[in-house]
This record gives C-alpha cells, sequence and structure tokens, in this order.
C-alpha cells in the first residue's frame, strides 16, 4: 500500500513540481490549495505525512496544525515558508510540527527530510498504541485442553491477517483475547478499536461504524470520522455481533466484499485497510435459523473462529487465573487458603472471569491491606456466611446510610462510588440513591 501524502500548496508550479517528484518516488499525493481543502481532505481519510506551506490564501498553515491534531494526533508534518524565520519555526514546533523547511525545497532534499519525518510517525503511532495496550488486564491462558486449543488458534489468527470470530459466554475474556490477537500480529503498531454492538442499535450502531458528513441529521455539525476510518492498518473487534440489526449487517457486508464505505449522509467512498475480529455470546446457528443473522455475512468473518470455555469447565486453571489476577491487584500474597479455594471451587460462575474478577476485587477492598477472609467471599451458592459484624476489617453496613460514613467511604475510595458501595456492603443503585436525596 502507498504512503499517502497531504499537499498543501496554492503556489501551481511549486505544487506541480512537488507532485511529479513524489509520484515518480512511489507516493500517493493528495492536493489541497487551501485550508477548507486541506480540512476536507484530512477528515475524509488518513494521511501518513502533510506537507504544509504556511502562507495560504485562507489563512496560515500554522494555525491549521491545531486541526490536523484534532483528526489525527500522530500524523508527522512539515511546514514549508518562504522565509528562514527562526521563530516562526519554533512557533511551528510547539504548535505541533514535526519538521520546518524553508523555500526554495530541493525536493532530493525534501525526499530524504519527508522519510525520516515518516519514520517519527511510525515512533508515534507504536507508542501510542503501546500505550493503549499496556493498560489492559494480564492474559491468563492456562493449560486445560481447551484453553490450548484456543490459544494454538490465536497463535495462527496473530500470524495471519484473516477475519476471525469468537466465541464464548459473557465474561470469558473474548475482548482479552482479541487485543492479545492484535498486539502479536503485524498491526499491532496501529489502532486497536472497538465497539459493542449490544450498546448501539440500528442508525446509532452505524454512525459508530460509518461516521457522519455534516448535515446527515440534524445534530450533524461537523463531519464525524468513524471507527472504520479510526482502523485503518489496524484491528477493529466488533463484540457482540449477533446482536447487529440487519439493516447494518447488509451495510458491514458491503465494506467487506467491496473494501470502500460512505460516510452516513456523504457520497463520497472511502476505503479502510483493517483487521476484522468479531466476537459473540450468542450461538449464530439459531440466530441463522430465525433469520436474525445473514448466513453470508457469517461466511466472511468466521474463517478462523475460537471457541472460548467457561469458567466452570476449566477449574484446574483457578488457582494459577487467581494469582494472576491478584497480582493485577496489587496484592503481593497471591494465594488463597484451601477453605476460600473450596468456595471459590464450588461455585458455577455464571459470570466466568469477570465475575471471578469482581469477586476478587471485593475481598481485596474488604481486607484493606489485611489477609483475605472467607467471609469476605459472601454469595457464593449461599455458602459463606454473611459478613460478621465483630470483624473489625469489615466495613459498615449502613441502615440506614448515615451520610457522614458515607462521605468516609468516598474518601477511603478516593471518590470511586463503585469501591465505597463496596465497602459500606450495598449496592451502587443504592449509594447513588442516598447521595441523590443529600443533594451530593
Amino acid at each position: 500500500m502507498k504512503t499517502h501524502i497531504l499537499l498543501v500548496e496554492d503556489d501551481v508550479a511549486s505544487r506541480f513540481g512537488f507532485i511529479h517528484f513524489f509520484s515518480r518516488e512511489g507516493y500517493a499525493i493528495t492536493e489541497a490549495t487551501g485550508i477548507a481543502e486541506a480540512t476536507e481532505a484530512i477528515a475524509g481519510q488518513r494521511f501518513d505525512a502533510v506537507i504544509l506551506d504556511n502562507n495560504l490564501p485562507d489563512g496560515n498553515g500554522i494555525d491549521f496544525i491545531s486541526t490536523v491534531r484534532t483528526y489525527d494526533g500522530t500524523v508527522p508534518i512539515i511546514i514549508i515558508t518562504g522565509t528562514a524565520d527562526i521563530p516562526l519555526a519554533v512557533e511551528a514546533m510547539q504548535r505541533g510540527a514535526d519538521n520546518f523547511l524553508t523555500k526554495p525545497v530541493d525536493n532530493a532534499g525534501l525526499s530524504a527530510f519527508l522519510k525520516k519525518t515518516l519514520e517519527i510517525g511510525v515512533l508515534k503511532r507504536r507508542v501510542v498504541a503501546r500505550q493503549r495496550l499496556e493498560k489492559q488486564e494480564e492474559m491468563f491462558w492456562g493449560n486445560s485442553a481447551a484453553m490450548r486449543q484456543a490459544f494454538d488458534l490465536a497463535r495462527i489468527a496473530a500470524e495471519s491477517d484473516s477475519p476471525v470470530l469468537l466465541t464464548g459466554e459473557t465474561g470469558t475474556g473474548k475482548g482479552m483475547i482479541a487485543k492479545w490477537i492484535h498486539r502479536n500480529s503485524s498491526r499491532s503498531d496501529n489502532e486497536f478499536v472497538e465497539v459493542n454492538c449490544s450498546c448501539l442499535r440500528g442508525e446509532l450502531l452505524a454512525r459508530e461504524i460509518f461516521g457522519n458528513a455534516r448535515g446527515a441529521f440534524t445534530s450533524a455539525d461537523q463531519d464525524r470520522k468513524g471507527l472504520l476510518d479510526i482502523a485503518d492498518r489496524g484491528t477493529l473487534f466488533l463484540d457482540e455481533i449477533g446482536d447487529m440489526g440487519l439493516e447494518v449487517q447488509a451495510q458491514f457486508l458491503k465494506v467487506l466484499e467491496e473494501k470502500t464505505y460512505r460516510r452516513l449522509g456523504d457520497v463520497k467512498l472511502l476505503r479502510s485497510n483493517f483487521r476484522l475480529i468479531c466476537a459473540t455470546n450468542r450461538e449464530i446457528a439459531n440466530l441463522l435459523k430465525k433469520g436474525l443473522f445473514r448466513q453470508d455475512l457469517l461466511f466472511r468473518i468466521n474463517l478462523i473462529t475460537i471457541a472460548i470455555p467457561p469458567l466452570r469447565q476449566r477449574m484446574e486453571d483457578l488457582p494459577a487465573i487467581i494469582a494472576a489476577i491478584l497480582r493485577s491487584l496489587g496484592r503481593d500474597d497471591t494465594s488463597v487458603g484451601p477453605e476460600i479455594m473450596a468456595l471459590l471451587r464450588g461455585y458455577t460462575w455464571p459470570g466466568n472471569f469477570r465475575e471471578l474478577h469482581n469477586v476478587l476485587e471485593r475481598a481485596h477492598l474488604l481486607a484493606r491491606g489485611g489477609s483475605l477472609l472467607p467471609a469476605y467471599f459472601f454469595g457464593l451458592n449461599g455458602a459463606a456466611a454473611p459478613l460478621p459484624a465483630s470483624a473489625a476489617p469489615v466495613p459498615r453496613a449502613l441502615k440506614p446510610l448515615d451520610m457522614q460514613q458515607i462521605q468516609q467511604a468516598l474518601d477511603e475510595a478516593d471518590g470511586c462510588v463503585e469501591k465505597a458501595a463496596a465497602l459500606l456492603n450495598v449496592s451502587r443503585a443504592t449509594l447513588y440513591r442516598r447521595l441523590k436525596q443529600n443533594g451530593e
């Protein structure tokens, strides 16, 4: 795929010279004669670099840098000006330019300059992508036969560019595996973009995926990039694709077949070179029988299918999974006692890995740095007794809720309502309701 440059230059002779030279060098060039045209171009597609003249008929190039950064925070920018003005160069760099050149520009010199600038862009994207992925939860595969098979398939998926379908119950870690595949693929330096299809329906989901043109609907006051734009050269993860409506399925199938798409309310065809990973907790075969999922779309998305087993079917991995979660919570002691382990093994875990993580995090909060006690694991099949009122580290059960104690819990939880609710042994909804009653 050719490196794509946005050239913003109003001088006809200079623009022709740049285009002629860089086209012979193998670059794809989009030209703009001013800020208005350049804004439309940067809003419509992704570029590998921007070469920007400072003196333009509808404004200064330096002022346009912030607009470029709004759409793409990592694209390298080269500013070209007619005068060797050091303060201007400093201002350009402060505004977000990566390099600065003065006219007349030697094309061969600019070519070498551009190559260096493109390397900067690659490094920027790599840093941003890794920063996002570093925040993910630890990935533990385990030793069960089903998970070893899943790992082998995930490794094959990471080495290819084929669409992947992840199946399994809610909370089994499908999203974590999708990120692992992306992180270990050739696209790891670019964006991992995800959307949950069960959270957005119909036009809202289409708007999120495809973006929209200005005026496409009442509140559309500007062009808006969709996830397909952002996922260009990276990975698009469609979680719970089984909940995608048939109309959006038809639109998305067309993208997969033709590799092009249009934003809502726009006629311009756009391209996105993305890798697709999908996940669902539903039985696709049942959806096909009911006419709720297109068979032709299924053929496109399940070239590699990875089935993730529920937690209850991989109990041999439970001790190691618990240790990994406790490490992620910052606990030095990553093991639990036999009584607690018996409680955890005896539970069916309908919420799978996600529920286990929440149970351990709650116990960690209740322990306040001390030992994990069986009393902190209440509610597992009714096997554990309610929290004893006499236990020193156990938080208050407030009936009715006392605002002074609520404030103390919020302080201890650094303002996090969810953690404060756990400390108070009440639901988050109850705590929100109490805060609302008191105008907090």
